[in-house]
């Protein structure tokens, strides 16, 4: 009988340590956020299923990697016009993919749609990995276009910080 506490508890930790390691095989990925680089081929849909393409007079693309990142960045895009991003040539794109798909579709993506402004979301892992390949995802990732060209790449922590990058 003293035996199965100790039994139970090594059977416990053994199925969690288990449950914990992956079989997910990495492959290498495609950085897509590189300076002169051209994004001419991006292609996402927004919150309400329309697909968008970057156009070339596009000049910033504001990137959440994470659901914290993503939450500050609505809230401060739903307090300002409606026209925000559109009047500073920028577009948002939220990345939704670490989500488990039933949370994506009963609650991340509706939510998504009460929003004004344009969310452009990515919820594929491996679109996700190529994009945020390099990128450090607990911050707002600001890239500034020129034709499609990416000119410079910077991370900012604030929404006040972002607005300045947008508004620059």
């Amino acid at each position: 009988m003293r035996y199965i506490k100790p039994l139970f508890v090594g059977l416990f930790l053994s199925l969690l340590f288990l449950g914990c390691s992956s079989n997910e095989i990495h492959e290498p990925v495609d950085a897509k956020l590189v300076v002169q680089k051209s994004v001419a081929d991006f292609t996402l849909n927004d919150q309400n299923e329309k697909s968008h393409k970057i156009s070339a007079d596009t000049k910033t693309l504001i990137f959440a990697f994470s659901k914290d990142i993503g939450h500050a960045c609505n809230e401060f895009f739903d307090k300002k016009a409606d026209n925000y991003l559109d009047k500073n040539k920028a577009l948002f794109i939220a990345d939704v993919s670490g989500a488990p798909s039933l949370i994506r579709s009963m609650f991340i993506m509706p939510g998504l749609k009460d929003f004004k402004h344009t969310v452009l979301v990515i919820d594929d892992k491996s679109i996700s990995a190529n994009y945020k390949a390099g990128m450090n995802p607990e911050k707002i990732v600001i890239v500034k276009l020129d034709n499609n060209i990416i000119t410079s790449i910077e991370t900012v922590d604030t929404a006040q910080e972002m607005a300045d990058k947008i508004e620059e």
